[in-house]
């Protein structure tokens, strides 16, 4: 067992019972007992019916947090990294036993985390970078006009109605109606694109395709037929480079083609050097944590990968799917997603790990002005006050926390440029 892996066992009497007590109340509300108002029958009389071991799981789910409270109010110096594990493994009546495995903080011994040879590059812009930018900003810019005479064009939107078939039955999400498809955009399976160039306002397409390798198990590599009418072309009118396209992208005192040139090379230029300095900063941080020598239990990694993994949920929220739907796309399963999140988590972990041994080495304090003053500030770019900030983090701790993070990682980057 590992030196920071801390193994407790708990005995609750007073408390169990209290915790009975609770489970009774909540129980009774569920159940009838002959002779007695539903919730009305006494306590001796519900036992003697379901027995006591019927209160047992709502009981232990209360007294967990009871055992859990008395095991730190007992422990001072005990500070769990991640939620601990619990086993019951004593029960009755009268008490029940816990046992609680912690894991603490791994011993940490800081490498070298200054001076380690990566340099921060400076930011360059080409012309043809800049001409590039320019062109994607008329490309941004520009309207769909319908095209009233011609045929499909790569750059062009087809608006189409079509039909997907699969072994002569009709394909489940592969029909759409007046469906705007940006040709050349590799929106849909390969081939179905190009099987519209060419093509009129009118013409009706049969596209015999077949799904790619990487596609949905149940249809990769299977044939399908798409049944396709073009009802519309648009095709794209990039705007003149004049003053009115200068004022559209917000530029009110340019008014010549190099002065644009100026502005644009302004943003690419911070834009590669928010770029190059993420990097030198991953950069350092890699090689500091390589000369860090710390063993990170199993189980603090898992819970950086559960976390990460409720994260990507909610992104896939945010677009409509959810984990099932996700592992039916990609053929993945649960554990495929958990074991591709590991690395990251451990990277995230020590890194983390890093940064609060620096803080501590470097002696990084705040006074709690200062830490009311980043409050506030950090209160006003949320929008919110003070007093809801500190409701939503549950203490300012976590601001202080965020300081010292913030500190630590800047001594880190000064410390190599």
């Amino acid at each position: 067992m590992k030196k920071n892996v801390h193994e407790f066992e708990i005995k609750l009497d007073k408390e169990w019972k209290e915790a009975l007590d609770k489970a009774y109340k909540k129980k009774i509300k569920e159940v009838k007992i002959d002779g007695f108002r539903k919730g009305a029958a006494p306590k001796e009389i519900y036992i003697k019916k379901f027995g006591i071991e019927s209160l047992y799981m709502d009981a232990v789910d209360t007294a967990i947090q009871d055992a859990y409270r008395k095991l730190l109010d007992e422990n001072k110096d005990i500070v769990p990294a991640i939620e601990p594990k619990v086993d019951v493994t004593g029960i009755s009546d009268s008490n029940v036993i816990f046992k609680f495995t912690v894991i603490t903080r791994p011993e940490i011994k800081l490498g070298e985390y200054k001076k380690l040879g990566i340099k921060l590059e400076e930011a360059t812009v080409t012309d043809e970078e800049i001409d590039a930018e320019i062109k994607a900003l008329q490309d941004q810019l520009a309207d769909l006009t319908t095209k009233e005479e011609g045929k499909v064009e790569k750059g062009d939107t087809a608006v189409i109605d079509f039909k997907g078939y699969v072994d002569g039955e009709l394909l489940e999400g592969g029909s759409g109606e007046n469906y705007s498809l940006e040709i050349g955009s590799n929106s849909f399976i390969p081939g179905f694109e190009d099987g519209l160039i060419g093509k009129k306002v009118g013409d009706e397409v049969t596209l015999d395709l077949t799904f790619p390798a990487e596609y949905v198990e149940n249809l990769k590599n299977k044939p399908v037929k798409f049944e396709v009418k073009i009802n519309e072309i648009k095709t794209r009118v990039v705007p003149e480079i004049n003053e009115d396209f200068f004022k559209d992208l917000g530029y009110e005192n340019v008014k010549t083609l190099d002065e644009l040139k100026e502005e644009v090379k302004k943003y690419l230029v911070s834009e590669k050097s928010k770029k190059l300095e993420d990097e030198f900063i991953d950069a350092c941080l890699t090689k500091a944590a390589d000369n860090m020598e710390v063993d990170i239990n199993e189980e603090i990694i898992d819970e950086e990968v559960h976390h990460m993994m409720h994260q990507y949920e909610d992104q896939l929220k945010m677009q409509g799917l959810d984990l099932e739907k996700f592992y039916e796309l990609t053929g993945q399963t649960h554990e495929d997603l958990h074991k591709n999140m590991e690395g990251e988590a451990t990277k995230r972990v020590k890194y983390r790990y890093l940064i609060e041994e620096v803080a501590k080495k470097e002696k990084i304090e705040f006074t709690e002005k200062e830490v009311e003053d980043k409050a506030k500030e950090m209160a006003e770019n949320y929008g919110i006050t003070v007093e809801e900030l500190i409701k939503a983090y549950g203490t300012t701790d976590i601001v202080k926390y965020d300081m010292t993070m913030h500190r630590a990682l800047e001594i880190i980057k000064e410390g190599n440029k």
